[in-house]
């Protein structure tokens, strides 16, 4: 990679260049080119199977504890090839947060679910009491749930409502200072004022977080993404502002999939 590339590529959040990924003999991704921005919110649309999924756990590597996953092509995340031979896996996580369909906090405190990520990260720096305080605490507000739960930070996290469980699972990431957020179906498991809480969350988030959200709802892509991706069998039909996409689709595909049609 030259000079010029490698400064483009650090613009971006995630480039992908012909990424294939094969499941044993089934070919799931064909030939992803993809150039997603920083700092803005980028939506995943398309049938379920179409490669959506596979695709985000690629970005952050959970695809290779298969042990039977073959991928060609290359993965840069804020200009590196995180593919690359000597890219450690830690460090690849520490960059880019997940968040799943259903909220997954530990069963320990919500004090210490804020923290967790903290601690294995930097095992060997002693963090002080008012350390991890302004940790909890700062994460807690920037997900606008502090205010809830500031008076029983020591109670356990699955004790929380399911939008209060999710809204924790993104504060858990922040303390370790991610680029990328990546969010599979966050809002799946949530009720409508759960979902909005949520959506508004993410809309906070933006510019200081790339956010890359897969999603069947597509009034929620619509509402909570500034550009959208469509994918159909593995394959990348469309990439354009959200606006665009919902009002003038470029390719039959997209307008098919966009009008019910199929899906």
């Amino acid at each position: 990679m030259n000079d010029t590339t490698a400064s483009r590529d650090a613009e971006l959040a995630i480039h992908t260049e012909k990424l294939n990924l094969w499941y044993g003999t089934f070919q799931a991704l064909f030939d992803i080119d993809l150039k997603i921005k920083q700092g803005i919110i980028t939506s995943m649309i398309g049938p379920s199977g179409c490669g959506k999924s596979t695709f985000l756990r690629s970005v952050n590597r959970i695809n290779e504890r298969l042990g039977y996953v073959r991928i060609t092509g290359s993965i840069n995340v804020m200009g590196e090839n995180i593919y690359a031979p000597g890219v450690e896996l830690v460090q690849v996580r520490k960059q880019i947060g997940m968040v799943f369909q259903r909220p997954n906090p530990l069963p320990i405190s919500i004090r210490e679910n804020v923290l967790f990520g903290h601690r294995i990260h930097n095992a060997a720096t002693r963090t002080s009491k008012s350390e991890a305080d302004d940790i909890v605490e700062d994460a807690l507000k920037t997900v606008l749930l502090w205010d809830k739960v500031k008076d029983r930070l020591d109670s356990k996290a699955t004790g929380l409502s399911l939008e209060e469980q999710q809204k924790l699972c993104i504060a858990r990431l922040l303390p370790v200072k991610p680029g990328i957020l990546l969010m599979d179906e966050p809002c799946s498991a949530l009720d409508p004022k759960g979902t909005e809480a949520v959506e508004e969350l993410i809309w906070e988030l933006r510019g200081e977080y790339s956010i890359l959200i897969v999603t069947h709802n597509m009034a929620q892509a619509r509402r909570a993404s500034e550009e959208c991706i469509f994918m159909l069998m593995g394959k990348v039909v469309e990439h354009t502002e959200t606006g665009q996409m919902f009002v003038t689709p470029q390719h039959k595909e997209t307008s098919d999939y966009i009008e019910g049609r199929y899906g």
